[in-house]
């Protein structure tokens, strides 16, 4: 089981681990969030990081883990970045929710079989959806629409 790790701009980090305890209780307790604070200096971040990143690593036998974190080249990326080795700690940058919710379901495969499904969540978790009624239903005007007309968008 590969070690997880969130790190991102506050409260991101948290309130993606709060919303995948929501689903996966029983995986949420071995993954690790850090929320980097605009207060916070380069090297505080770091030094929480690094504690945070051994953690993740005492709890998967191989010490493997796999970082999650929200935009590349900012603060929490550039961090884990430097702490990654690129063999046992990978990153992936653009986290969201389904992203998550896969490494969680899939947190036993190897940690490059994780990584594709990973970044397969979070691509497949963003897509457009329709934002118009099915056809057979009728439009009915809202009682604050001034005008008695239907606006859609």
């Amino acid at each position: 089981m590969s070690g997880l790790f969130l790190i991102a701009h506050e409260p991101l980090a948290s309130a993606l681990k709060m919303a995948a305890q929501h689903c996966f209780p029983e995986a949420v307790s071995s993954l690790q969030a850090l929320d980097v604070s605009a207060c916070q200096s380069p090297e505080e971040v770091e030094a929480q990081a690094r504690v945070l990143l051994q953690a993740a690593q005492d709890a998967d036998p191989r010490g493997e883990v796999l970082i999650l974190t929200d935009v590349f080249g900012a603060t929490p990326c550039n961090t884990v970045q430097r702490l990654a080795d690129g063999q046992h700690v990978k990153v992936i940058t653009g986290v969201n929710l389904p992203m998550l919710w896969r490494a969680l379901n899939y947190s036993g495969e190897t940690l490059d079989t994780l990584i594709t499904r990973a970044v397969s969540g979070g691509v497949q978790g963003v897509m457009q959806i329709a934002t118009s009624r099915p056809q057979n239903q009728a439009s009915q005007p809202s009682s604050h629409d001034q005008d008695h007309r239907h606006h859609q968008q």
